[in-house]
Formats: structure tokens, sequence, C-alpha cells
């Protein structure tokens, strides 16, 4: 410590503390704005972004389009693959880096992993055999990406996140062609935590994240430098894949795309039984559990070739076993008419796809018509060790999570959010959907009630980060209810503001405009405050930046002649519109009308009081009724239970009245530690 650190030190001890008074600062100082990172101003001023929550008329992302040609040995469970990248750029300025992600390098044992994520075996991970760029050798470089290189040069190869650096940069407006040949054993054993296993034993193969992938490059960050830690998912580009998968004779594949030589490698009973599948909602066995091997389950040989294609996703997965069953049937999207669902499992599994089938038509029907038709040429159910992931086209899953996986489809595989970040803008919205979707099922009216009263009692843990805190980074006794379980409580609050039919409306607007492109949460509060034609900053602020709640209260309740005074507090820093349920006597003097209360019933009134009352900066609003002199039997505050509070019990008047507000079992189970979880375990 210097000796001028000491003596300002001492300075500032001798100077008295003033305290400051009530006429000088507020009981509690509120933001009412959203906050903008740097990045985000940059986009704005570049116009590819701007506060109307749209792409902005400058907007553009890149796009990489893959051929990839894949071979499996089950032998040595290793997968071989040769594949070229056609990177297009559209931004404004050249790009003289390419990140390349490589998944497979957090089973090295020796790359960083959050726990509890622990990877099923310790293997070679991701190994790189060749690299070019346009034809030019990639050579390996020494680990400096800061020197300005000679010769295309890649770093970091043994991490998930490696580093190509061009001496010619790709220019604006052009493109570049990547070369990679590569191999890595599929991992298999008893991995804890999603995508840390990929087979069962050598007779199930189920790879994900399997192939080296150009990571995003965006007009907010430049290139996605985050590492694959396990619990985050992903962030890719949109792109067209051309994949051709080589497996031996005998073995069913399934994955992304449609199938483009089905008379190469089916049976012709096979590809009969599979012409019938939009024919109606049964379901239709196109291989079955006695049809085994080359010329019984496929076409006859040695090693068949399967070819898919599938154009504008951000990835694609595949899975293929010795044994496979294969069921198909069909969902109707509104507006677009039938698509195939494919189901894939082992025998010995049935149980468990006995009701996938209905279940996935229902999601993709019901979540068709909720935001916006799904997209995709046909959807793929996969059995497998990893029983709750999903990508475009594809769900691993079984009927445990079936409805929660294809509610994916819609986000992060259509509107393609960075989930690494911001996971709560694909799980929080899925989990607050799969809800609507449960009701339906049931023919039941949804519940939101009490889910966003329910913050209240874990709002203030130390250990809890922010929704807006780096999803990667959040900690495990966190991740999952910021990523998963926040969002249906935070959507339920602005339910109970303006109501959960206008919430669902502007969201299905959002989700309609970011169709295959990338949001930020920026676009997202600032679209659905314009579509529900309020400013809402104040709101989002405090659920997407802070731990806080509101911790409403009725402090008094007096009357005073024909009014009735109810004195209310919010001792939180979130703060809450007032709404106060009033129940009057069923007899005296004629109801005299308030302006801002609605009669629900001849004796019940719901009167609001806006926001903006608390603005000033206080912490108690006297709440004026006067309803004619009609005697007041019951105040009751927030009374569907929607904002944060740790004591409901003095939110009524008087004191002792049932307050018990509380969403359904199935509600809550959608929102336990174990959502979207199946009887196999799966991703929290």
């Amino acid at each position: 410590m210097t000796r001028s650190f000491v003596l300002a030190l001492a300075v500032s001890a001798a100077q008295p503390l003033v305290a400051q008074t009530p006429a000088e600062a507020p009981d509690r100082a509120l933001r009412r704005d959203i906050p903008l990172t740097n990045n985000i101003k940059r986009a704005f001023a570049a116009g590819t972004r701007d506060s109307t929550g749209r792409p902005g008329a400058k907007y553009w992302q890149l796009r990489t389009d893959y051929t990839i040609n894949a071979s499996l040995d089950p032998a040595t469970s290793r997968l071989s693959g040769r594949e070229t990248v056609v990177i297009h750029n559209p931004s404004p300025g050249p790009i003289g880096q390419i990140a390349l992600r490589l998944d497979p390098n957090i089973f090295l044992g020796n790359t960083p992993q959050a726990a509890p994520w622990i990877p099923a075996e310790v293997t070679d991970g991701m190994v790189i055999t060749r690299l070019a760029i346009d034809g030019k050798t990639i050579v390996r470089g020494t680990g400096n990406t800061n020197a300005a290189p000679t010769e295309p040069t890649a770093n970091n190869l043994n991490t998930t996140l490696a580093r190509i650096s061009l001496p010619t940069p790709i220019p604006a407006g052009g493109q570049a062609s990547l070369e990679v040949d590569w191999n890595f054993r599929l991992p298999g054993g008893p991995g804890q935590g999603h995508r840390m296993t990929m087979r069962w034993a050598d007779t199930l193969y189920q790879p994900t994240q399997w192939y080296p992938r150009v990571a995003v490059y965006d007009d907010l960050r430049g290139w996605d430098s985050e590492l694959y830690l396990g619990p985050s998912e992903f962030y890719n580009n949109f792109g067209r894949f051309d994949v051709k998968i080589e497996v031996p004779a005998g073995w069913v594949v399934s994955g992304t795309g449609v199938l483009q030589n089905p008379a190469e490698v089916l049976t012709p009973a096979a590809q009969a039984r599979l012409g019938r599948v939009l024919e109606s909602d049964s379901t239709i066995t196109i291989v079955g559990p006695d049809e085994v091997g080359p010329g019984r389950s496929t076409a006859p040989g040695d090693h068949l070739t399967w070819h898919f294609v599938a154009d504008t996703v951000n990835d694609f997965a595949w899975a293929t076993a010795r044994q496979f069953v294969w069921q198909a049937t069909r969902a109707t999207i509104p507006g677009r008419g039938p698509v195939p669902i494919h189901m894939v499992y082992l025998p010995g599994r049935a149980r468990l796809f006995a009701e996938v089938g209905p279940i996935t038509r229902h999601a993709l029907e019901f979540y068709s018509g909720l935001w916006f038709p799904y997209q995709f040429p046909q959807l793929t159910v996969q059995d497998g060790p990893s029983a709750g992931m999903e990508y475009p086209m594809v769900i691993n899953s079984n009927r445990g999570a079936a409805d929660h996986e294809t509610g994916h489809q819609w986000w992060p595989m259509t509107v393609g959010n960075n989930e690494t970040w911001y996971g709560w803008m694909d799980e929080g919205f899925n989990q607050y959907m799969n809800i609507l979707s449960d009701a339906d099922g049931a023919k039941k009216v949804p519940e939101f009630n009490g889910l966003g009263q329910s913050y209240g009692r874990i709002s203030g843990s130390e250990a809890e980060p922010p929704m807006m805190w780096n999803a990667n980074y959040a900690g495990p006794q966190f991740y999952g209810f910021t990523t998963y379980q926040k969002t249906p409580l935070m959507l339920s609050m602005l339910g109970g503001i303006v109501g959960d039919t206008a919430v669902q409306r502007a969201h299905r607007e959002w989700g309609q405009a970011w169709m295959f492109k990338h949001p930020s949460p920026w676009d997202y509060m600032f679209f659905m405050n314009r579509a529900l034609n309020r400013d809402l900053s104040w709101f989002w602020y405090a659920w997407l930046f802070t731990t806080e709640s509101v911790n409403g209260s009725i402090q008094s309740v007096t009357a005073d002649k024909n009014r009735t005074m109810v004195t209310v507090r919010q001792d939180g820093q979130m703060p809450a519109p007032i709404m106060l349920r009033v129940r009057l006597a069923p007899s005296g003097p004629r109801l005299k009308e308030m302006p801002n209360a609605l009669m629900t019933d001849s004796v019940t009134a719901l009167v609001t009081f806006p926001v903006d009352v608390w603005f000033g900066g206080a912490r108690t609003f006297v709440a004026g009724l006067d309803f004619g002199g009609r005697t007041i039997e019951q105040v009751r505050l927030d009374p569907d239970c929607r904002f944060p509070d740790n004591d409901p019990a003095d939110n009524v008047w008087p004191r002792g009245a049932e307050v018990q507000c509380t969403p359904s079992r199935s509600v809550r189970d959608r929102l336990s530690p174990q959502a979207g979880r199946s009887q196999e375990g799966a991703k929290q």
C-alpha cells in the first residue's frame, strides 16, 4: 500500500458521515429503463437492430452450408468424416478468423466442463487429420493467435473452440470453403449430464454435436467465443446440410432432413409402408421388431450409405442401431398440411414409445396454431442414452419429454436465439408453452395463477444469478431454475398485468418477426413493449437484470365516511401495479361506480392502480375506495397471486382470511427441478 493511498484513506475517514433524509432521497429508487450493453448500442448505431425489437434495416447473419460424408465403424465405435463448409460472409467487413467448434474435445478429460456434467469416458477427442481453406492447407499453430499469420493457421485444436487465422480475410459479401477431415470415438458408459454419452455398447449410436462446426459470427459479438462446458447448449448458424452416413447394412439410420435415397437403403416393403404414412393418423410400422439384418430391416449388402438433405437448419443430429423398430404417423399442420412423424427405438423399450406418436402430433399441431406453422418437412423421435435433447427435425426423447423437446422446434431451431448465453429464451419459453400444451391436451384452462407470486420465496438467494447473466457460467445450483423455471414465473406476472392472451399474441408476433434469425434479449424486450403498447422497461429490468421481488402487503384499512382507505406497501425493489379484489356487503347503499374498478359479480370489484404510483420513490400508497358507502367485507392484494411475494398472508384484510393461491400439481411438476426429464433421465 502506497503512502499516498494511506493518506487518502485517512482524509476520507476524517470526513463526517452525512445521512440522507427522506426529503433528499426516495424510499426506493426504481430503475425504469432497459440497460444497454456496448454491443447492443453498436448494433443500434449500425442499424442491424433497433428499438422496435425487429431486425434492423441492415441486419445480417452468417450462413454456413455443409457437405458431410461420415462412416461409422461399430467394431471400434469410431466415426470418421470429411466435410466441406461454405462460409458466406454478408457482414459489412472482412472476416480474418474462423472460430471452429470441436465439442467432442470435452471427452479429452483435460478441457473445462461444468459440474455436474461428467463425460462417459475419456477419449482422444476430435482428431483433425486435414484442414484447408479454399484449397490451401491450414497448418497447426503454436497457440499465439495475436501474431499476423503468413499462412492459414489453426490454434487450440485440443479445446472445444479452435481458431483459424487467415492471411487473406473472407471479404464482405464473399465466401470461403473450409475443408476438414476428422474422426473421433463415440463415447459410451455411465456419463452424468446430457450429451455426455452417445452410444449403448456397440449396438446403438446417437451422435450429437458430432462434426466440426463453424461458430456463429454476428453483429453483436463477432465470433461466439463461448467454450462448450456441458449444460448450456448451442448457438449455431443457419444453412444447408447435405449429409451421407455409411453404416453396416441392416442398421437403420434416422436424422435431420429428408432421406434422399430410400430405394437404395430400404426394402421394397419398407418403401411401400413409408408411402402410406401421410394417409391417416394411424401408426404404421416401417421396420418391425422381427425384421433384423440386411435384406430384412434394410436393403441387402455389406454397407449402405444413407443420404439426408436439410435446408435452412442450424444443426444436424442422427441415430442408428442394429435393431431399430421404425414406426411413423403424421401431424396435420395448420396452414401447411400433413408432415410425417418418425419414431425409432429398441424393441425392448416399446412401452416408452407407445404414446409418443399422439403426444408429438398434439405438440406439433398445438404449437403450430399457438405460434406459427411448423417449418420443417418431418420430425423424428430417436431412442438412445440422451432422452431429452433437441435438434432440427430431431428430438432425442421418449414419451417423457416428447412435448417439451418438440417445443424446441420453435426455439431455438426456428427462432435462433443464443441459448449458451440466454437459455431462458428457449428453455424458459418452452416451459411456459408446455403449460399451455398440457392444459389443451387435458381440455382445461391453462393456469398461471400463483406462479409469479412463488418467486418471492426464492428471490434474494446469493447463489441465484440474474437471468441476463451468461448461462454458461450460472453454476449448478441455479442453472436449472434460471434457465428453465423462472421464465414462466416472469410471464405469469406479465400476464397478470396485460393478460395472458396478450402476452401470447405479442410473443407470437415476435417469433414470426425473427424466424431463422438471431434475436437478442433486447430485441425481445423492445418488441414486447411495442406489441403490448406500453413501456414495460421497469418490468424487464427487475426480472431479467436483478433477483428482486415485490413483497407487497396491506398495511391497514380505515373507513372515512363513504371512503375506505387501503394502505398498500411494497418492501421489495421490484414494483408492481396495485390490484385489489374488494368484496362488498350484499346489501346497503346503492353501489357507486369507480373509474378504475371492474365489477366481476354483484358484490366483487377488481380495483387497479397503475405501477406509475411507485415511480416517485414511495414504498406506501393509500388507495381510496368509494363505493357509495357500501360496507367492504374483505380486501385482497394481488388476488391472482402473480407478483413475487415472500409472505402472501399479509395480502388480505382482515387478517386470517384464506390466501392460498397455488398452481395445480401438473403445473408444479412442469416447473420442478425435474421438469423436462424423462424417466430415463434427461437434461434439467
